[in-house]
């Protein structure tokens, strides 16, 4: 009767309050059962007092009485396991309820976060996010050579210099132990004999005297040492 005063009951409310009556029909049921288990007892009790006084007739009586308690508590465990059973189901559709309701709401989110998203506007923000980042790197760049320019010392040529004549020392110094294990060259060669020397050998003519293969190899490594 709810719609004719204008209120409605959602689906939720209507099973809470049939989940409430079941609750309580229940509560009810335990409490007639254990009323009537009270009685039961009281029966067997007056049963085992008649027969021992000897009135059969009370005893057979009370003992339908007693038969007949026994299957209404029987039927009260069974209606009640019914009941639970219901109850049950009921919250089962309201578990049920309850996610489709949050279902309900992520759809909505869902929605409304495709209806914000622009794809187009998003992917001019990536072009240009990715078109400042490379004039960023271009201009770092730039800044660094002009930092480098403006910190470069005049000194720092002349070092540059003296350490590559300390390199180029130590080279020599390297070549001169690699030559001294050779064999001694003549005293009279020189560097043009050198070359006709070698030129004698490699043409085999001419009245120059054979050179000797120490001296050639000599005069070959002093040759490369001097276009190097």
């Amino acid at each position: 009767m709810e719609w004719l005063f204008g209120k409605r009951v959602t689906p939720e409310e209507m099973l809470r309050k049939n989940q409430r009556a079941l609750n309580k029909a229940i509560r009810d049921l335990d409490r007639e059962r254990m009323r009537m288990e009270q009685q039961e007892k009281k029966i067997i009790a007056d049963i085992k007092k008649m027969a021992k006084e000897g009135q059969m007739d009370a005893v057979k009586i009370m003992a339908k009485d007693l038969v007949r308690t026994r299957r209404y508590e029987k039927k009260f465990m069974m209606m009640k396991a019914n009941i639970q059973a219901v109850s049950l189901k009921i919250q089962t559709l309201r578990s049920q309820n309850a996610m489709a309701q949050a279902m309900k709401g992520v759809t909505k989110a869902m929605q409304n976060m495709n209806r914000q998203l622009n794809l187009p506007q998003i992917q001019r923000i990536l072009q240009e996010f990715e078109k400042q980042s490379e004039m960023m790197d271009m201009k770092e760049e730039i800044m660094n050579d002009a930092i480098d320019d403006a910190m470069e010392d005049e000194g720092d040529e002349e070092e540059s210099d003296a350490v590559v004549a300390q390199v180029l020392d130590e080279l020599g110094l390297q070549l001169d132990d690699q030559l001294s294990g050779l064999p001694q060259a003549s005293a009279s060669l020189s560097v043009a004999g050198g070359k006709t020397a070698v030129a004698a050998t490699a043409g085999g003519g001419g009245g120059a005297a054979p050179v000797s293969d120490a001296d050639a190899d000599l005069q070959a490594r002093l040759d490369n040492l001097r276009r190097e």
